[in-house]
């Protein structure tokens, strides 16, 4: 995985959060959030797997509405900042932070109602291995996000020491069948780059993305989004999840 060294340092946990989702980064994560509920709700009593849960953002966020879930990752430091988050929120006894490789998760065939990874496949070296995982695992959904090689993130990208795996429509329609899936529903945004938000206040950032999410609303605005959203099915499993997502967007 791309950055792997890095991800797993002590001290780029502890400033993970404060660094990415202050300021007008609240403005992304309000909306990650956001799409991860419209995704999996209702999530009271199912049990979740997250890919790379970092920190704990979703993990904590959906066992706070009733849901049973595993949060896996690669680093030791994400995971204590996860656990103290969901310590302090209450919920600890219905999360399980667990050390792993997502390109082998430690769980049997159709184990959860639902698994999902966020912030991941645009640092994935080998995403189909990944994506087949998660489909291996869950008996109903997988949702994911990628960012998008036809938009202003291209831009963003060459500044990044490690860079990011960008995918078109095609990439994630070819994984989404090689892992067995069917897409499900999908929704875009983002035409602005996320590092812009990163770097300036509340205040800006909140007309910034009025203007962005005007633009996104439109043909032209979908095309250039810098991010998607993609909601997946095991053939077979109840689809009714998936049509409210779909309605939901």
């Amino acid at each position: 995985m791309k950055g792997k060294e890095w991800y797993k340092a002590d001290d780029v946990a502890e400033e993970y959060d404060s660094k990415r989702f202050s300021r007008g980064g609240r403005l992304i994560d309000r909306r990650e959030k956001g799409a991860v509920l419209t995704a999996l709700s209702p999530v009271e009593g199912k049990r979740v797997l997250e890919i790379a849960c970092g920190t704990g953002r979703f993990t904590v966020m959906l066992a706070e509405r009733g849901a049973d879930v595993v949060g896996l990752d690669i680093s030791r430091a994400m995971l204590a900042q996860g656990r103290e988050k969901a310590r302090e929120a209450g919920v600890a006894e219905r999360i399980s932070f667990l050390l792993g490789d997502a390109a082998r998760l430690p769980f049997p065939d159709n184990h959860f109602d639902a698994v999902f990874a966020m912030r991941f496949f645009h640092l994935a070296d080998t995403p189909a291995r990944f994506l087949a995982e998660m489909a291996r695992v869950s008996k109903g959904q997988v949702f994911f996000d990628t960012f998008n090689d036809f938009s202003t993130r291209v831009v963003y990208n060459w500044l990044l020491p490690m860079g990011s795996h960008l995918y078109s429509r095609d990439d994630v329609e070819q994984l989404v069948a090689d892992a067995g899936l069917s897409l499900a529903s999908e929704s875009h945004d983002f035409v602005v780059p996320y590092g812009l938000y990163r770097k300036i206040p509340n205040t800006i950032a909140s007309d910034i993305r009025s203007v962005d999410t005007a633009v996104g609303d439109t043909s032209v605005g979908e095309r250039l989004a810098s991010v998607s959203y993609w909601n997946a099915s095991v053939p077979g499993a109840d689809g009714d999840a998936a049509r409210r997502a779909s309605e939901a967007e």
